[in-house]
This record gives structure tokens, C-alpha cells and sequence, in this order.
């Protein structure tokens, strides 16, 4: 494959003909810079629209430093591949991941930390491994759908986020930690409530001018503090249990039965370099971006094709002819929803989780045409071309149909590349099978079993974003109403029989 100009020219610092200094971008007031202009929960969009204004390479100022904000995807991608040797987390983030309390894990860890931490969780995340885990994954998504079949009978409104989350929630503990956390049917949220907290201190506090918790901490500061306290003892049982049960059963360690068991077989590989504290880190991070990104993903799916008819019923018939009576997918039928699967790769095309990537030059180099110093910090806009009609034709348009090689509208590979929503590179996300498998389940769930009645917002506009770390969608409500199926009658004429 021919490496593109972008690529080539940010290992070649002599072909910069510009330097972040001489860029445009919105002007700020001194010491400050544009800090005050931001807004954090809808700092992405107003990053791409500055990016509208002054072109795919612009600088704006937290501080005194400028930052370089790149909106072309070609250099993104480059960017992301040269990683973790050219470009690296940020060191801001690091500092206050720190402060708040959390375990390093693969997200925050740099270097040879997180070559060997990558190593490490890689052996729990491969297809192999999941498929293993398949049957916890059923009977999660099966409490889902009893949950929703109850509030569809009670005739009450869904809060598809909460719901959701737990589903998420529940899914990760039982299939990475083997823990069975049963928040969808016992209604206890306690991880749930301390984890949703985690990711929009963290955005707050890396964009705070000022460290004021510090000096003045708010409730807010204070709930922060005791809900890490709460997950981090949550995870360390987590990681003991699972340590116990290994000394029990010798076997797990050739034959790990979740994901934590094959991140602590792997760790205790003589040489490993990694230790209990960083297994517990990726516990943790497990948590934090399997909840998040996921959940969010399915939330803007059932969105999406609510607003969207054609799409909507093409997605319910291949459901229903895959599992015709009602039934949880098995493992090979989940690999048949072709379609489910092209309309979460539409969604995050439109509605990636990740808008926003920063990551720090960890060296002297160039992106683009920019020159840019070991230290500074790049906003990657991840969303930028994939949603451009220079790039995707008809790009504003929700046509999941495009992601299926047979169909006439199908995008050519060059276009399905501005679409990055698990990152690029040797970073890219080592979860991303596992969350298109929980997709796909919880779709298979919805379509299959109930027919959708509404979709909304309690002010009736369109779905706001909400950036907490990762994008959100605010305030959604679903309506369901349960559907026959072959298995429901079956079960009516049982219940009626004659003893």
C-alpha cells in the first residue's frame, strides 16, 4: 500500500512550512487564551466550528501555549499510527487521572508501560476468548429485554440511557470479571452512579483554568471523591476473587473463563512487568469506557433509526427473519445481523463517542504541513471528514446501506477511512469486537421482541450531544409495546391446557 504524502511528511520535520504560531484561529484574551470561550460539554462542536471558519489546521489557547486543532483525516490517522513513540496521551490528563484517585491502566499508560499492559489485555480481548464468554453475554441482554418488557406492559417511558448503562454495566462485570453485578433486575445502581461521575470530572477538570477543588470543594468534589473510593474497592474485589477462584481451579490459567482471569494469567508470565495495581487499572478502565462508549452507541442507534422509517423496518425485518420466534441470537446468529451491523458503523460515523482525540507530541515533528515541538498538544477532530460530502457522498445522510459491499450506494474503502471511532494505530481500541458483539445484542433484543412506539426528548427537539468525555445523547425516552411471537404462543397454550 503507498504511504500518502500526510503520512510521509509527519516523520519529515524539513517539509513544515508552518509553524502553530502562524496559524489562524479565534481570538482569546491575554494569559488566559480562548479558555474562557470554551465550553466543556459542547467543546467539540465548537471545535469543528471554528474548524468551518479557519480551515483543517488552526491554533486556539488554553493558557499561554498554543494547541494545534487537525481536522484532516489523513493526518489524524498518521498521527494516531505514530503512537506511542511520536505522539502520546497528554500529560495534563495524566496528572489529573492521578489526582482523582484512579488506577493507571492501558488508557492513561505511556511507553513501555503500555506496550506490556497492551500485551496483557490483548490476551483477554481476542474473538477466540470473547465467543467463549458468549453465554454471559445472553443473559444479560436476556434481563434486558425482561426489563423492557416490564415497563412496556406498565405502559411507561423508557430512560434509554440509564437502561443502557446498566446493560453495559451488567455485561462487562459478569463477561470480563466474571462478577455478577445484576443491576437490571435488582435496581441497585451503586457501581453505576459512581462511574457515570468519573469521565465528566475528568473533561472538567484537564479544561479548568484553575485547580479550584483544591482549595473550595464543592458537594459535587466531595460525591467525586467517594465514588472513586467506591469503584477502586469495587475493582480490587474484583481482581481478589478472581485471584481465589485461580488458586482454587488451577485450570483457569490455561483456560481462563473471563477476561480478568486471562489479564491476570497473562500478568503472572514470568518477565511481565505488571502488577496487580495496573491489572486493577484496566479493571477500571474496562468499567469506565465499556459503560460509556457502548451504552452511548446503542442510545444514538435507536435514535437514528427512529428518525428513519425505511432504515427502521429494513433493520426489524432482518431481525425477525434471523430470529423469527423472539429468541436470543446465538453466537453464529449475531454474525448474520449484516445489517444491525452496518447501522452501528453509520452511527458512529455520525455520532462517535470520541469526537475529539488529544494526544501530545512526544517529539519534535510535523502534521502536515505544521510544525509542531515535542510537548504540544493536538486536538484530532474525528468527525470532521466523515461526515463531509467532500469526503462521503450524501453525508449528512443516515444510509447504513453504504457500509454493505453489495449494495449500489456502497462507500469506496478510501471514504470508509475518514470514519475512525475506535482510533487508529497501535491505540486502537482493543475492546472495539466485544462492543459491536454487545451492539448487536441488544438490537437483536429491541427488534425482536417489541415493536418501538416512540422515541423522544422531553422538549420534543432533536437529541442534543452532550460531550462528558465521551458524546451523549440528552435526555432520550423510548416507548415499547411487546410483540407475539411464536414462543409467546406456544407458551399460552401450555399455560391454558387441561391438566
Amino acid at each position: 500500500m503507498e504511504t500518502s504524502a500526510v503520512e510521509k511528511s509527519i516523520h519529515s520535520p524539513p517539509k513544515a512550512s508552518r509553524r502553530i504560531e502562524e496559524l489562524p484561529g479565534p481570538r482569546g484574551i491575554p494569559v488566559l487564551g480562548n479558555l474562557l470561550q470554551i465550553e466543556p460539554q459542547r467543546m467539540h462542536r465548537q471545535l469543528e466550528d471554528w474548524c468551518a471558519a479557519y480551515g483543517p489546521y488552526f491554533k486556539v489557547k488554553f493558557g499561554k501555549r498554543p494547541m494545534l486543532v487537525v481536522g484532516e483525516h489523513q493526518a489524524i490517522a498518521a498521527a494516531l499510527r505514530d503512537r506511542p513513540e511520536g505522539f502520546s496521551r497528554t500529560s495534563r490528563l495524566e496528572a489529573v487521572a492521578k489526582e482523582m484517585g484512579l488506577k493507571p491502566g492501558l488508557f492513561g499508560a505511556n511507553g513501555d508501560d503500555w506496550r506490556r499492559q497492551r500485551r496483557m489485555v490483548m490476551a483477554g480481548f481476542d474473538p477466540a476468548h470473547v465467543k467463549a464468554y458468549f453465554p454471559s453475554l445472553s443473559k444479560v441482554a436476556d434481563r434486558l429485554g425482561g426489563r423492557w418488557a416490564a415497563a412496556a406492559r406498565e405502559g411507561r417511558a423508557i430512560d434509554l440511557q440509564a437502561d443502557l448503562m446498566r446493560y453495559t454495566v451488567d455485561t462487562i462485570a459478569g463477561l470480563a470479571f466474571g462478577a455478577e453485578v445484576n443491576t437490571l433486575e435488582s435496581g441497585a445502581d451503586v457501581i453505576q452512579q459512581h462511574l457515570d461521575k468519573i469521565f465528566p470530572a475528568l473533561l472538567r477538570r484537564v479544561l479548568a483554568p484553575f485547580p479550584t477543588w483544591r482549595v473550595f470543594p464543592t458537594a459535587s468534589d466531595r460525591a467525586l471523591k467517594r465514588g472513586v473510593i467506591a469503584v477502586n474497592e469495587a475493582v480490587d474485589r474484583f481482581v481478589a476473587e478472581a485471584r481465589q477462584r485461580m488458586e482454587a481451579e488451577p485450570d483457569r490459567r490455561t483456560n481462563p473463563r473471563n477476561l480478568l482471569e486471562a489479564m491476570i494469567a497473562a500478568a503472572d508470565q514470568p518477565e511481565s512487568g505488571i502488577s496487580d495495581t495496573q491489572v486493577a487499572g484496566n479493571v477500571m478502565t474496562m468499567l469506565l469506557a465499556g459503560e460509556d462508549t457502548t451504552a452511548n452507541t446503542i442510545a444514538w442507534m435507536i435514535d437514528l433509526l427512529w428518525r428513519h422509517p425505511a432504515e427502521l423496518a429494513r433493520a426489524t425485518e432482518e431481525v425477525r427473519r434471523v430470529l423469527p420466534d423472539g429468541q436470543l441470537p446465538d453466537f453464529a446468529q449475531v454474525g448474520d445481523l449484516d445489517f444491525i451491523e452496518a447501522c452501528a458503523l453509520e452511527t458512529m460515523r455520525l455520532k462517535p463517542v470520541a469526537p475529539l482525540i488529544f494526544v501530545q507530541a512526544a517529539r519534535d515533528t510535523v502534521v502536515g504541513d505544521v510544525e509542531v515541538p515535542a510537548g504540544v498538544v493536538i486536538a484530532t477532530l474525528m468527525r470532521r471528514d466523515s461526515v463531509s460530502d467532500d469526503h462521503v457522498p450524501n453525508a449528512a445522510t443516515f444510509a447504513p446501506s453504504r457500509w454493505l459491499a453489495d449494495e449500489p450506494d456502497a462507500m469506496s474503502s478510501t471514504a470508509k477511512r475518514t470514519s475512525m471511532p475506535f482510533g487508529a494505530g497501535p491505540r486502537i481500541c482493543p475492546g472495539r469486537y466485544l462492543a459491536l458483539l454487545e451492539m448487536k445484542m441488544a438490537m437483536a433484543v429491541l427488534l425482536s421482541r417489541f415493536d418501538i412506539v416512540s422515541v423522544d426528548t422531553p422538549d420534543h427537539r432533536p437529541t442534543r450531544e452532550l460531550l462528558a468525555f465521551t458524546m451523549t445523547p440528552v435526555g432520550l425516552r423510548m416507548r415499547l409495546r411487546e410483540r407475539a411471537t411464536g414462543l409467546d404462543a406456544a407458551r399460552d397454550s401450555i399455560e391454558r391446557a387441561p391438566e
